[in-house]
């Protein structure tokens, strides 16, 4: 029974060690994530979207409390891809 609980503490340690946010890299630049306490280091060129993972990784884990905060904070929003025009709004359109 002591043997299931470390496994199942390895795993959940390994799951939460690799997050579901990722960083754009253009080959020129790196966009990182970002969240509520970085939102003003977000790229006016580059679209964002919510991270799903990292959400839920919020909500499975509010009881610690940190790892919410982490989520929310700084890689609560993935860069999705560069604008293809100034007047690009982000939609699937991309008008």
């Amino acid at each position: 029974m002591k043997s299931g609980k470390i496994l199942a503490s390895v795993l959940a340690a390994s799951l939460m060690l690799s997050g579901c946010g990722a960083p754009l890299d253009t080959g020129k630049k790196e966009y990182p994530t970002v969240g509520l306490f970085t939102l003003n280091e977000r790229s006016k060129d580059v679209c964002y979207s919510v991270s799903v993972g990292n959400a839920i990784w919020s909500i499975i884990l509010i009881e610690t409390i940190v790892m919410p905060v982490y989520f929310i904070g700084w890689s609560i929003m993935n860069p999705e891809r560069m604008k293809r025009s100034p007047t690009d709004d982000c939609s699937i359109d991309g008008k």
